[in-house]
């Protein structure tokens, strides 16, 4: 993320959404007459399903599907009318409108894939369900369902997300009758930018800019900067990455904390920050990459700092397959925050202004930065930063740049280790423990004044 007074840009976890799931549950009509004899259940066991059973739960699987099917190809295929006619005629009205909105929101987003996965073991048990949830339908059921879906010239593989959908049948055929119900249940459909307004997207040669009617101006600063920074990346990150970018300009606080995915979220402290949906390291598979803007934030910088922020970003983007949940935030946070400043001409005096007035008044930091000052907020989150920056421009003036990325590379994918296991990798890699880097970086920091 990027957190500023000035330009300071921090952590961009991958935000991994988590679901809360229900027990799938069956029940058994009541025929008014005793279960045939079988082998003896636990007291209070359910009976085991009957092949009727099965065939039933198979039928309504199958209706299901085939409603998810033909809703997602209507909005492929762009038929409206097709697409409403996979909505409960007895769904709220409110719900109606957002799915009318929804199908032309999302008018403007060239789509690689969009479809769903239905997953009926995932159901809800809907027993506290309020009665006017199910009214008039026959049966309303709450199975687990994903969205998968591909932004065009921005996702080299689809991505996935949960969707709380709340399914009813009349007669012989089920309906989408609202993807709010469930909330209560735990259950929450997750919510793109076409839930919130018109969707516009601008493509370059390494990514694509999406944003809604009225961010023109700052799509075209964000469109002249992408491709550039993400040579400027890639000239430096030496593995392979898929060098594609989906920035996001969301136009409100509300719609950056769903595409963040947290609520909590400091909209208000942070330009930018990157996210993704799910990382596999084993694999190197990462899905649902987004650089996810502030719709306020972004617009007060100037060019220098927009390229800073950018390359900081790209550079989480880039390293995301390479580095394990638990590595060291002064050495993440740091290493995207030298890719970002590299080349922009900004001394050590402008780009950590309170980092430098602390050495001047009372000597540099005593230690490298913990990681609960990235967690903080103020002073100590920009402290926090500032320090990291300068111990990675302190490496790579000392070391040398390669050195700098066998480094982040050693220690982004160790993860979660102890400080003897820290030390034996700092000794690997520069031949210093962290009590060494630490006086050699005071040192730095000490004849940056001179």
């Amino acid at each position: 993320m990027t957190n500023r007074a000035g330009v300071r840009t921090w952590l961009a976890a991958a935000i991994a959404a988590i679901f809360l799931l229900g027990l799938a549950l069956v029940s058994v009509p009541g025929t008014g007459e005793p279960p045939p004899a079988g082998p003896a259940q636990p007291l209070g066991a359910p009976a085991p399903p009957t092949e009727a059973d099965v065939r039933d739960a198979d039928t309504r699987a199958a209706a299901v599907t085939d409603l998810l099917d033909r809703r997602a190809a209507a909005l492929r295929d762009r038929d409206e009318q097709a697409f409403l006619a996979t909505l409960d005629p007895e769904a709220d009205e409110a719900f109606v409108t957002t799915q009318r909105e929804l199908f032309d929101n999302l008018a403007g987003v060239p789509l690689d894939e969009w479809s769903y996965r239905l997953h009926p073991g995932d159901a809800l048990d809907l027993t506290d369900l309020p009665d006017e949830a199910a009214a008039g339908a026959d049966e309303v059921w709450a199975p687990g369902v994903d969205l998968r879906y591909a932004l065009r010239g921005g996702d080299v593989v689809p991505t996935s997300r949960a969707m709380g959908y709340l399914f009813a049948r009349h007669d012989d055929s089920w309906y989408l009758r609202s993807d709010t119900e469930l909330d209560r249940l735990g259950r929450r459909t997750w919510r793109g930018p076409w839930d919130f307004a018109p969707c516009q997207v601008a493509a370059t040669g390494h990514g694509i800019v999406l944003s809604h009617p009225g961010s023109e101006p700052m799509v075209e600063r964000l469109v002249g900067e992408l491709d550039s920074s993400v040579r400027a990346v890639s000239e430096l990150w030496p593995t392979s990455w898929s060098e594609r970018v989906v920035l996001m300009l969301p136009d409100s606080a509300s719609e950056m904390r769903a595409l963040v995915g947290a609520k909590d979220f400091p909209v208000d402290s942070v330009v930018a920050v990157a996210v993704a949906d799910r990382v596999n390291n084993a694999s190197r598979e990462v899905t649902g990459q987004r650089v996810v803007l502030s719709p306020t934030g972004v617009r007060a910088l100037s060019l220098t700092s927009l390229r800073v922020v950018l390359r900081h970003e790209i550079t989480h983007v880039a390293a995301r397959a390479d580095t394990v949940d638990g590595s060291p935030t002064w050495l993440l946070e740091g290493f995207a925050d030298y890719v970002g400043y590299r080349d922009s001409g900004v001394t050590l005096d402008e780009g950590a202004p309170d980092l430098m007035r602390q050495v001047r008044d009372d000597g540099p930091p005593g230690s490298l930065p913990e990681d609960r000052s990235f967690s903080s907020s103020g002073p100590e989150l920009d402290r926090a930063y500032q320090e990291s920056w300068s111990v990675a421009r302190y490496i790579a003036a000392e070391y040398g740049e390669d050195t700098l990325i066998d480094l982040y590379r050693t220690l982004a994918a160790a993860g979660a280790v102890s400080a003897r296991e820290t030390d034996d990798l700092l000794r690997d890699v520069l031949g210093v423990d962290r009590a060494e880097l630490v006086r050699g970086w005071q040192d730095y920091l000490l004849g940056a004044l001179e």
